[in-house]
């Protein structure tokens, strides 16, 4: 779970995004702005709208020690006014311009995104320069807020879903950030203070992290300008980054008790980094293992033979500081112990015995025709063209990804299969009361 805040504007804004056509054909330009900021920026200037995106590396592993929960309080309470401005007034001027903001903290980055009209852009950046450089941070919003967190957080406690998923970030991160609930405890943010939100604050928004994309009707010169508008007036440097995690996944099974008819389960083992050679065959085999959906072999082998749960996935789980494969079934309490040893069985088998060829064609075909589709507005171009940047990726990225996966041949696949799957290794947190399945790790 991550607090995120959204303020959304006019229809007339969510109707030029939706109307833009999806397309994978996408010129990105390198701009460096006179402060020295790095911008990727597509200009299309069919329609008189712009998409803005920014991420802050760091994000809730920024949080300091003790303050768990800071990082995300801090963001959701960017909009809730700046300077003179309270959060009503806020709102109000963006919904006149037609300008739409949001603000989203995960373990990894925080996240602003802005869509605007060619015509305001001005009193837009105005709006979004207080919310991140000068937000007012004023005490009844911090209690109205701090409220609305600690409901969401009380109401985790009795969601298996979410109780496994902080029982399993716990059990194989530890004392690293990622091994904490990412918006903190009813305990800390309770204890929070506005001193404590104002120093998450300066350890996130910093020239030093941020990433930065532009989509839509701006130039280079107009964007390089907007964007030192925007941040020249951040510090220099926020708060030193975390360093590498150590995972812990000794394999084996942690159960956690709790009452409720369906058990909750995460499984996982170590993965892959981003940038090694055989991550398009790694992806290729996800997609078969467990990411394809209703072809996948673990939903054909766990759902749709035995009926043991309604649906089983598994992906590729790429954390600036750990690399992780994971994935997540559910199973009435009498069955999840079949269901787990049906997908310790295919993660064995497929490690043997490997893929065939046209279980490989098949993920194929699905992954290179729906990318294409991502592209179908300013908005997630942009949101696209971020996420290369802080991977790494370069700007052709999109034109070859797709020849990347077509070159993967059932060769690579299933050696990556025998060299990655690591069925010794394979990790399951289960939060309710399985029947024959005991915890085989502390």
């Amino acid at each position: 779970m991550s607090f995120a805040r959204f303020l959304f504007a006019p229809v007339m804004l969510v109707a030029l995004a939706a109307a833009l056509p999806a397309r994978a054909d996408v010129d990105i330009q390198e701009v460096t702005t006179p402060g020295g900021i790095e911008v990727w920026l597509v200009e299309e200037h069919s329609l008189p709208f712009v998409a803005l995106e920014l991420r802050f590396r760091g994000g809730t592993s920024l949080d300091a020690e003790g303050k768990d929960g800071a990082i995300s309080l801090m963001t959701a309470l960017l909009e809730e006014g700046n300077g003179d401005m309270d959060s009503r007034a806020f709102a109000r001027a963006a919904e006149e311009i037609a300008a739409e903001f949001s603000y989203q903290a995960s373990d990894d980055a925080v996240s602003v995104s802005a869509r605007f009209l060619t015509e305001t852009r001005d009193e837009a950046i105005d709006l979004l320069r207080g919310s991140i450089v000068q937000p007012a941070f004023n005490p009844p919003d911090i209690e109205r807020v701090r409220a609305q967190i600690v409901s969401i957080l009380q109401s985790s406690l009795k969601d298996p879903d979410e109780i496994v998923r902080n029982a399993f970030a716990e059990l194989v991160f530890g004392d690293h950030p990622y091994g904490g609930p990412e918006d903190g405890t009813i305990d800390s943010v309770t204890s929070l203070t506005r001193e404590d939100i104002q120093a998450a604050h300066k350890a996130v928004f910093a020239r030093d992290r941020v990433y930065v994309s532009a989509v839509g009707d701006i130039t280079a010169d107009e964007v390089a300008a907007l964007v030192d508008d925007l941040l020249g007036d951040l510090p220099a440097t926020g708060a030193p980054l975390p360093g590498p995690a150590d995972t812990n996944m000794p394999g084996g099974v942690k159960v956690i008790d709790y009452e409720t008819p369906q058990s909750a389960v995460i499984f996982g083992q170590p993965g892959i980094e981003r940038d090694d050679p055989d991550f398009f065959a790694a992806y290729i085999l996800n997609h078969i293992i467990g990411g394809g959906g209703f072809s996948s072999r673990l939903m054909t082998e766990v759902r749709q033979k035995r009926g043991l749960t309604y649906g089983v996935y598994s992906y590729l789980s790429l954390k600036d500081n750990a690399q992780t494969w994971l994935g997540s079934v559910s199973s009435a309490n009498d069955r999840v112990a079949e269901a787990i040893e049906v997908i310790r069985d295919q993660w064995s088998l497929i490690r043997e015995e490997g893929v065939t060829a046209e279980e490989l064609e098949d993920a194929k075909t699905y992954i290179t025709g729906a990318y294409p589709l991502r592209f179908d507005g300013n908005g997630p171009i942009a949101d696209i063209a971020v996420g290369m940047q802080v991977d790494g990726l370069p700007r052709d990225y999109i034109a070859t990804r797709n020849d990347k996966m077509n070159a993967v041949t059932l060769e690579d696949v299933n050696r990556v299969a025998r060299e990655w799957l690591d069925p010794e290794k394979l990790t399951f947190v289960v939060v309710g009361q399985p029947e024959g399945l005991d915890s085989t790790i502390n």
